[in-house]
């Protein structure tokens, strides 16, 4: 058996969803012919029935609302300047049940439409533009919002969320919509002045492909995803792209695999590789002219990882090589030997460093080849000539 509140409880629970609409303002209601004050719940005791209040100053009529028993439980309507806006009724716990309208004060047109049990809106809801269009439709189920689609006042989609199953029939089609006729699906959303902004496809409810796009139509951004792979684009607004990122698709989430940058002409300028696992296995840059920049390649294994950096110059000829070992993201520390070369590729200059990235050693040649300097480098920077 539910449990009864109070009466005086029911009304507190009720009044504080008309104050938007009352305003403050000051009502006289009736109930059967006689006066009762809802704010006093000895006049409404053990009465049935359906209390009428309206606005003092105007003479019209404000709320109306059903009484059983002295306990405020069945319809309620709400009015402004005399006119139907709000109508729902309640459950003995105050709470909205059943049937839930809302209309246009001017028109007199439906605004709102949906269902509740103890409160809770369940099943389809619909709203509307004031001309009639469908604004929203909506469909609720435990643990609240599970799909919807919206509308332009036009009647153009302009957003969509799909279920686990199709959930907005009859009032739209989201087996069609969301792909769950066995191919993916191809949608198109609209802006309020009817413009093209986005392009989505589903394929059993879950987005497989979206598409951003300018003002002037052309492709701003785009996300697929195709079997275990999804791939990110970005383009300027002149059509050309800027960034395209790769993705591998676990069921833990999405693991980067490989990211390209490119120029405002569209020449690729960078390009990072990742293994299965997240861990970087190459990074290589480009000038605009197309040659290399840089080229980094990762050595195998988590534990102290080493990265082999190769620079070049703008005519493709290698101009330094180096390893260095990864501490951390952000820091390396130089290890081994590293080169760095003049004209055709000589070599000009070597620098040798020991396993905690101090230089021991330095070497120099001129263009001929001829050996210019030696040295031993210690640890408080000074040096000498290095014997052997």
């Amino acid at each position: 058996m539910p449990v009864l509140l109070r009466p005086a409880t029911v009304l507190a629970t009720a009044l504080l969803a008309w104050l938007p609409l009352a305003a403050l303002a000051v009502q006289d209601c009736e109930l059967n012919g006689q006066h009762v004050n809802p704010a006093n719940g000895n006049t409404t005791a053990g009465k049935s029935g359906l209390m009428r209040c309206k606005d003092r100053d105007s003479g019209e009529l404000a709320r109306e609302q059903q009484l059983q028993n002295g306990v405020f439980m069945g319809v309620v309507r709400h009015y402004d300047k005399g006119k139907l806006v709000k109508e729902h009724s309640v459950n003995a716990r105050g709470n909205m049940e059943g049937l839930a309208r809302e209309f246009a004060p001017t028109t007199g047109r439906l605004l709102r439409e949906s269902r509740y049990e103890d409160g809770h809106e369940t099943g389809l809801s619909r709203s509307f533009h004031p001309n009639g269009q469908l604004r929203r439709v909506t469909f609720y189920a435990e643990p609240g919002e599970r799909a919807y689609a919206e509308f332009t006042d036009r009647g153009q989609l302009s957003a969509l969320r799909c279920g686990d199953k199709p959930m907005l029939a009859p009032v739209v089609d989201d087996a069609q919509l969301c792909g769950f006729g066995g191919s993916s699906s191809q949608v198109q959303l609209y802006d309020a002045k009817g413009i093209l902004r986005s392009r989505l496809g589903y394929l059993a409810g879950k987005r497989v492909r979206s598409e951003e796009l300018y003002d002037n139509g052309k492709p701003s951004q785009q996300d697929e995803i195709t079997g275990n792979q999804r791939v990110e684009r970005r383009w300027s607004s002149e059509g050309v792209k800027r960034r395209e990122i790769a993705y591998l698709v676990t069921e833990r989430g999405s693991v980067k695999q490989r990211e390209q940058e490119f120029s405002e002409k569209g020449t690729l300028v960078r390009e990072q590789r990742w293994g299965t696992s997240g861990e970087p296995i190459s990074d290589e840059s480009y000038y605009l002219n197309g040659q290399p920049r840089s080229k980094a390649v990762y050595g195998e294994g988590n534990d102290a990882r080493t990265v082999e950096i190769t620079e070049f110059d703008d005519a493709g000829q290698r101009a330094a090589l180096g390893k260095f070992l990864v501490v951390s993201r952000f820091r390396q520390i130089p290890i081994g030997t590293h080169q760095r070369f003049g004209d055709a590729g000589k070599l000009r200059a070597e620098s040798s460093y020991d396993d905690k990235g101090r230089v021991t050693r330095e070497r120099s040649w001129d263009a001929e080849g001829k050996l210019e300097r030696d040295d031993e480098v210690f640890e408080d920077g000074s040096r000498k000539a290095f014997k052997k």
